[in-house]
């Protein structure tokens, strides 16, 4: 029974969460870097830095045609946002992974509850089967009872029969 206590308060009042401060950063940044929001914006982004360093004159580019500054920064955005967003999915894949084992000592908890409605079933039924072999039993005392009964009124009946006939 404490087990069960124990379980059912832990499915109900989940422990919390305590999340260190990279931690929090780690699923922002995920959450805006997975979001359209971001796609948007940075394609806006991208778009313009090509049109400004594509129309104005040379002296004011700071970043010409092969856009090598541009491929830089995109890759430094990459290199920092691939394991923060990993980091996030590893944290999300821990979530899963208690959510897994709540419902797994939900469905354990079921089966027990069920082997225990078995074996209160089973129980029911033997002492049924015992009540109906002793009902039986007694019926089958009571017939031979009455059979013993009849046999000995037919002697007597025959018996009287026979020494009146005589």
């Amino acid at each position: 029974m404490e087990e069960e206590a124990l379980l059912v308060d832990r499915l109900v009042h989940p422990p919390k969460e305590v999340l260190s401060e990279g931690q929090k950063i780690s699923d922002k940044v995920a959450r805006f870097g997975g979001s359209w929001t971001f796609i948007i914006v940075f394609t806006v982004l991208l778009i313009l830095w090509i049109i400004y360093n594509s129309n104005v004159p040379a002296k004011e580019r700071f970043d010409p045609f092969p856009f090598i500054l541009m491929n830089l920064v995109l890759s430094c955005i990459a290199a920092l946002q691939a394991p923060i967003i990993m980091m996030s999915q590893n944290r999300q894949e821990e979530k899963d992974r208690m959510r897994a084992e709540n419902d797994y000592m939900v469905n354990l908890k079921a089966e027990l509850e069920i082997r225990s409605l078995h074996q209160k079933m089973d129980m029911l039924l033997e002492e049924q089967i015992k009540g109906l072999y002793e009902s039986q039993d007694d019926q089958f005392k009571l017939i031979t009872s009455l059979c013993h009964k009849v046999d000995q009124m037919e002697k007597k009946l025959g018996g009287e029969g026979g020494n009146n006939e005589k």
